[in-house]
């Protein structure tokens, strides 16, 4: 159910059509909540049967115009309710890891294969990490420090510290992978 919750996040930010949500889920939710743009104009049209958002009234007529949505106060009713409500983290899921579960149990078959993914791993880390670290420079300089910017950082620097543990743990594997081929 977050993805409504997604979208009525972004609304709040900044009445937006669909269009300008997807490009702003590009550059900023989607780093930790991915949708695609069908996902977010279908539940576009859930907000609005719901009566959660509406459609603003287009700044002039004409065939094709992009209609821009607002949210409506049960719309924030219902985000202040979702955001209160207690909810158990979620289990981690990766395919990385099952891999190397997977390549205990068959052995060195496909083992290179795994090596290498995880070099490639490593080098989608680091960018994702240098990415946020920019977006950390340029956001939040010091001093920046209203309570909507402190919880704005703090998402940004769960990524900071995610992408951080995700370099580490890969380069510590790749450094068991060399250990394991020197015991050869």
């Amino acid at each position: 159910m977050s993805l409504p919750h997604a979208i009525l996040t972004a609304l709040l930010e900044k009445p937006s059509s669909g269009l300008e949500l997807t490009r702003r889920f590009d550059k900023s939710i989607g780093y930790f909540w991915s949708a695609t743009h069908q996902q977010i104009y279908r539940e576009l049209g859930k907000l609005e049967a719901e009566g959660y958002i509406k459609a603003l009234p287009p700044e002039q007529h004409s065939r094709g115009q992009k209609k821009s949505y607002e949210v409506l106060p049960a719309g924030r009713a219902e985000l202040a309710r979702w955001t209160a409500a207690s909810q158990d983290p979620k289990p981690l899921r990766d395919t990385m890891l099952l891999r190397l579960r997977a390549a205990a149990v068959v052995g060195t078959e496909g083992v290179e294969g795994v090596e290498a993914d995880l070099r490639r791993h490593l080098a989608l880390h680091r960018i994702q990490l240098a990415e946020y670290e920019e977006i950390q420079d340029r956001d939040f300089p010091p001093g920046k420090s209203t309570p909507e910017d402190r919880l704005r950082h703090l998402v940004l620097r769960a990524g900071i510290d995610l992408e951080t543990f995700w370099t580490q743990w890969l380069t510590h594997a790749l450094a068991e992978f060399e250990s394991m081929r020197a015991s050869d």
